[in-house]
């Protein structure tokens, strides 16, 4: 409340008062007086008199006047009220941390600036209003946001700044969708973002001093709340204000003073006398004032003396000052290179790499060896995305976990005798998630509409030419022949084009893919004709019509009969790269299913749970500690009592030196903080533990411990009973506290086992690649431990890098021609000559390009390659820091495990094995070059008792 432009300031209450002193008191300020006079005064100010009401208060939330005190201060709590029910909560933050120690004079023109600032800035959770290409305005919630900031080159705006957002949108249905806008398309409701209610927030939250050149303040309490710094910049301090002012009243002083020379007419002139009032002055010519010059020259010529109207002060030639030092860190591609001559490490590419006309990247490996130029680029990151899927939520497709290495084998293995067990297992599994057994269809898929037209199949039948039924093509060579034969006759001319491109509706005629796969009748070519089923209907959707018909037709030729026996061949050699999309299509569907839903829901209560056993855990080792660290003040202290300080033995002084380094580095070094808010959460799945072997390691060693040191403190004969009952005491809090850290580790390790709600990326570089360690979160480092590949000690174990995004592309790495070159003047080469010499041959153009390292050598070179100064390669190299230890381990891991393939492959010693199931014999005829035949799938035989490939038939 204000008076007279002032806030009102509450009295404080008087002190050394009796307990019988009569008082009065005024209740809605909480003010006491030990005078009647002096409560009479303040209530006539604050309310009213006797005989009139003081209506000089003004509201300060609304400006209304003349008001009581207490209508004023009823009108603060509605409009406070009001303010925190309708100005947003994402927005406040940003609002007071602009406003603060602001130097505006006036309300209202910080207010426009305010606006101003954020009528096109908005921030994640925010309600908002978006206006899509046929300018449609749709309500929807800020997700993400993405800025750019602008390139400035020499004092020019080179490129303005830009926004991306990431919108929900709400679309009233219940199907929500999501989308892209700037921030040119997005606007704010006037209902929770107009200049009034801005003013009115402001009025809430932001104060200031009445004397001159105050500036504006947050309030106490809600700088508090949004932790934002009250301290004064050193440039603000009144202090300085002060003295800036003194010096430069001295300077404009000193200005005035001084000729147009810059210094005194005649100062250094002897025959220049004190001017004499007396002497007249020649007509039209004006003197110096005596004030300010009062030597004149005695009887000099005055007709020497130019006319001068008055004192005008010099400005003295001033060098420019010099440029305010950058503060880092900066956007990523605004620090200036280091031209070292360090480049990233070189990449290695699974997939052939169309760049530049370069075959495949810059693979170390041969061809011979691994064959992977059959992978084009473009399906590795739908490799990636299905192995990623299978391994994060491996308990709800039943199956055990797998190595990349395992999986890209499994794709690209193809034969009519040797069945791969990896490759049945995840398409059935994965087929198991999109209709139940009792044959309800999980997914949404679009509708075949059935044909009624009686005629137009009896003039299809009239036409129709009987084909003779071709060979069975059991054979690799066989199909080829037959595939090329295809591709001849699809060359020539006399091709019908009204000829469909397959016979995938023929072979589904008698073949209904949702009672089969109810059923789970996926022997004999079953899940494969089932897969046809899937992808023919999925067609329809305008969005898949294309790559669905691409893969139909290698499952369903025109010259081969639409039986089963046909899909289960022609999916066996269909091209790999087709194996990989049809496999990612169906994966992507059964993410969608609500078994997954209910998966990451238990998953995120798993990980509450998780939460509050931790900080039990960490309150427990608090106060351990604190005992731990008054039981060694008690023995240091009982040394000096015991030892006199000149003859101090060896022994006892090395043991006390010992015993002290180890408390405090056990106090001061242990990996969590003893307030249980402040701990960083790491994340995933309660269920996988894996840390059994580490844990008996650590007590066997804690107990090799303890034996030598009671060993040592048997020699030591001058040991009195109680130093010997004080450290028995250390020793056993000692043990106490590193049970609280096991347990908190394994607690830190379940929760990044459990985090499987969105894989976390490691950062971007300058250039805007992604780096990914899909380890990082939702799986064990090595896979599950019981799995039948868990001796390999991998899961991954390689760091990925993705080209950047078409968004961070265009505009961003691709300037036009004014911006390169106004880039190329600031930095002396251009965007795509920096990556040359920075990045080396192996170069990312697009999202959809994906590089690899495996090396544990190179990860610290990957290190020294980032720069801190720039922002996102900041954040990465502090994220590969923490992982750096634990991901040189499994890309060990990888090496040894590769190394050992190549050797056995090189010696011969790996022997073809034989191993049956109840209804099927797997022969691993290849077993040398094929590992990914030694995977089984374990999990689904422990928990169903048969593998999803091999569902018994039900019973009658």
């Amino acid at each position: 409340v204000q008076y007279k432009r002032k806030p009102v300031r509450f009295l404080s209450p008087p002190t050394k008062m009796d307990n019988h002193v009569e008082v009065w008191g005024i209740d809605e300020t909480g003010e006491v007086f030990t005078d009647y006079e002096s409560y009479l005064q303040r209530i006539k100010l604050e309310c009213l008199s006797l005989t009139q009401v003081q209506r000089k208060f003004t509201c300060d939330i609304t400006g209304h006047s003349g008001l009581t005190y207490f209508e004023a201060l009823n009108s603060e709590l509605h409009g406070s009220r009001d303010v925190e029910s309708n100005f947003p909560e994402p927005l406040r933050e940003p609002v007071l941390r602009r406003v603060q120690f602001s130097q505006t004079a006036r309300l209202d023109d910080l207010v426009n600036e305010v606006h101003e600032h954020f009528k096109e800035d908005f921030f994640p959770g925010e309600q908002i209003i978006a206006t899509n290409e046929q300018n449609d305005r749709l309500e929807g919630t800020i997700r993400e946001k993405v800025s750019f900031p602008a390139y400035i080159d020499k004092g020019v705006q080179v490129r303005a700044a830009i926004s991306n957002y990431f919108v929900q949108l709400s679309t009233g249905t219940g199907n929500d969708s999501e989308a892209f806008f700037d921030n040119h398309h997005l606007t704010r409701d006037r209902k929770v973002f107009s200049k009034l209610l801005l003013k009115s927030f402001l009025k809430h939250s932001i104060t200031r001093e009445p004397h001159h050149n105050a500036v504006w303040m947050v309030k106490e309490h809600i700088a508090q709340e949004y932790r934002i710094s009250t301290e004064l910049p050193p440039h603000l301090q009144p202090q300085v204000i002060a003295e800036s002012r003194r010096l430069m009243a001295g300077k404009m002083k000193h200005a005035v003073e001084m000729g147009p020379n810059g210094h005194h007419p005649g100062a250094h002139d002897p025959h220049f006398i004190p001017y004499q009032q007396g002497v007249t002055p020649p007509p039209g010519v004006q003197y110096l004032t005596p004030s300010l010059h009062p030597l004149m020259p005695y009887g000099a010529d005055f007709s020497q003396f130019q006319p001068w109207a008055g004192p005008v002060p010099t400005t003295m030639p001033q060098k420019p000052p010099p440029p305010p030092p950058v503060k880092y860190p900066i956007d990523d591609l605004e620090v200036p290179p280091k031209n070292n001559g360090v480049q990233r490490p070189t990449l290695k590419f699974i997939g052939r790499q169309v760049k530049k006309g370069e075959p495949n990247g810059t693979n170390e490996e041969t061809d011979e060896e691994t064959d992977y130029s059959e992978i084009r680029m473009e399906s590795v990151g739908l490799l990636l995305e299905i192995w990623n899927t299978l391994n994060v939520h491996e308990t709800v497709f039943v199956l055990d976990s797998f190595t990349f290495d395992d999986l890209l084998e499994a794709m690209r293995f193809s034969s009519d005798e040797v069945e791969c067990q990896l490759f049945n297992e995840i398409h059935c599994a994965v087929l198991k998630q999109l209709v139940n057994t009792d044959g309800k269809l999980l997914v949404d898929l679009p509708e075949i509409e059935e044909e009624d037209s009686d005629e137009e199949e009896e003039e299809e039948s009239a036409e129709a030419t009987p084909e003779p039924e071709p060979p069975k093509r059991t054979t690799r060579g066989s199909l080829r022949k037959a595939e090329a034969e295809a591709l001849q006759k699809d060359r020539s001319p006399s091709v019908d084009p009204n000829k469909p491109a397959h016979r995938a509706a023929e072979m589904l005629s008698d073949f209904e893919w949702i009672d089969h796969l109810k059923d789970r009748d996926f022997r004999s070519g079953g899940w494969q004709t089932i897969m046809v089923g899937i992808l023919h209907q999925l067609s329809l959707d305008e969005r898949h019509k294309e790559e669905c018909e691409d893969i139909l037709k290698q499952l369903a030729p025109t010259d081969m009969s639409p039986t089963r026996e046909t899909a289960k061949t022609c999916y066996t050699w269909m091209d790999v790269n087709s194996k990989i999309k049809a496999l990612q299509i169906i994966c992507m569907l059964s993410v969608t299913t609500r078994a997954i839903r209910e998966y990451l829901e238990n998953c995120s209560e798993a990980m509450t749970e998780l939460r509050k056993q931790k900080i039990e855990y960490q309150r427990m080792r608090k106060p351990l500690v604190e005992e731990l660290r008054e039981l060694d003040d008690q023995r240091k202290a009982l040394i000096l009592e015991e030892q006199p300080p000149p003859p101090v033995a060896n022994g006892t002084e090395a043991h006390d030196t010992s015993m002290a380094d180890t408390t405090a580095e056990l106090i001061a070094s242990s990996p969590e903080s003893d307030d249980p808010e402040d701990e960083e959460e790491v994340s995933t799945r309660a269920l996988r533990r894996g840390q059994e072997r580490k844990r008996k390691r650590d007590e066997n060693s804690a107990r090799r411990e303890k034996e030598k040191k009671e060993k040592a403190d048997a020699k030591n004969p001058k040991m009195s009973a109680k130093m010997k009952k004080i450290i028995r005491d250390i020793e056993k809090k000692k043990e106490k506290i590193k049970e609280c850290e096991d347990k908190i580790a394994e607690y830190d390790n379940d929760l990044r086992e459990a985090n499987c709600q969105r894989t976390k990326l490691l950062g971007k570089d300058r250039f805007s690649n992604r780096y990914w360690w899909f380890e990082k979160n939702g799986m064990p480092f090595s896979g599950m431990p019981d799995s039948s590949t868990a001796h390999y000690g991998y899961a991954n174990g390689r760091i990925w890098v993705q080209g950047p995004d078409d968004m961070e592309r265009e505009g961003f790495l691709e300037l036009n021609d004014d911006e390169m070159a106004g880039y190329k003047n600031a930095f002396g080469f251009t965007i795509q000559e920096r990556r040359d010499a920075e990045e080396g041959p192996t170069q990312l153009q697009t999202a959809r390009e994906w590089g690899y390292l495996d090396d544990p050598e190179v990860v610290d070179q990957l290190i020294g390659w980032l720069d801190e100064r720039g922002k996102r390669e900041k954040d990465l190299r502090k994220e590969m820091q923490i992982w750096k230890d634990t991901i040189m381990t499994y890309m060990s891991r990888l090496r040894e495990h590769l190394d050992e393939v190549e050797t056995k492959k090189a010696e011969g010693e790996e022997q073809a094995t034989r191993v049956s199931t109840r209804t099927k014999t797997y022969v691993d005829v290849d077993a040398s070059k094929w590992q990914c035949l030694a995977w089984r799938n374990e999990k689904a035989l422990a928990e169903l008792g048969h593998l999803h490939s091999e569902q018994p038939r039900p019973r009658k």
